[in-house]
């Protein structure tokens, strides 16, 4: 596909689709979530493999983390799906596929995509060319965030029922964002019909990470700066809680890589384990 290539997604969207595939090809099963769609959609060279970043022991944490977060979002929409929710957005969606590899969740709703518009343009055309298409109940919403755009808007602009409930899943993301972006995003938000749920993954500063997670994590950030996605923001799981509740959040509750880790891994034989450094915050309205 000509010219495809200054198109694509941000590096770390095409990475974390590697990872969910990687865990596919390389780890044994019981596969957490098996995702290779996105790994279609990235289409990268043949050698994709031998990347630096895809060593299949020295990144084994950070994919093990990626599969983890995707699999505990998936469960909450399944649950959510079943107690009568019928919309779901993603912000910063990238290669996000639960569309593609769980079609008979998605389709009891209306999914919502936002993500910058050279990267919706990009994704709708590999979508069709891949032959999955964009059913109706798919929405893919191009913002321009650098330029201010207003993501709220363009949200209801592709039919998003403000007066109903929804599920919110930003992940991946807000290291990327100052925090005062973050907080005035908590905020909008906290206004959606009650009975709505937001997952929204954080970093963690590097003194409240497991110690043997440390090295790994610190060598993550001038790659992160490098590749032009710098992590400016970090937070503690308290700040975190606080931030939903000054928002106006009803409930909010912390789930810990830890606990990730315990209920997604537990019991393997082969050793993986997530990295710790990234922890969820789920909110109510």
């Amino acid at each position: 596909m000509a010219g495809r290539q200054t198109e694509a997604p941000d590096s770390s969207a095409v990475r974390t689709a590697l990872w969910r595939a990687m865990h596919v090809q390389v780890d044994p099963p019981p596969h957490v979530l098996e995702d290779e769609i996105g790994l279609q959609l990235a289409a990268p060279d043949d050698d994709w493999r031998r990347r630096p970043d895809m060593d299949p022991r020295g990144t084994s944490t950070f994919r093990a983390a990626i599969v983890a977060r995707a699999r505990f979002i998936e469960d909450l929409i399944v649950e959510q799906v079943d107690h009568g929710v019928t919309q779901y957005v993603v912000l910063g969606a990238g290669l996000d596929t639960f569309a593609q590899r769980r079609p008979e969740i998605a389709a009891r709703l209306r999914v919502f995509e936002i993500d910058q518009p050279v990267t919706q343009a990009w994704k709708r055309q590999r979508l069709i060319e891949l032959g999955h298409g964009i059913p109706d109940w798919l929405r893919l919403v191009p913002v321009d965030f650098e330029a201010g755009g207003d993501w709220w808007g363009q949200l209801s602009a592709a039919g998003f029922d403000p007066g109903r409930p929804a599920v919110v899943v930003c992940t991946g993301v807000t290291m990327y964002l100052t925090k005062d972006a973050t907080a005035a995003t908590v905020r909008r938000l906290a206004g959606l019909a009650p009975g709505s749920t937001l997952a929204m993954t954080f970093m963690l500063p590097t003194e409240l990470v497991d110690e043997v997670d440390r090295p790994a994590l610190e060598a993550t950030k001038p790659q992160a700066q490098a590749a032009g996605t710098p992590f400016i923001s970090f937070y503690s799981p308290q700040e975190m809680l606080a931030l939903a509740s000054d928002a106006g959040f009803k409930d909010a509750r912390h789930v810990s890589g830890a606990a990730l880790a315990e209920r997604y891994f537990a019991g393997r034989t082969d050793g993986l384990r997530p990295s710790s450094g990234e922890d969820v915050l789920v909110a109510t309205t």
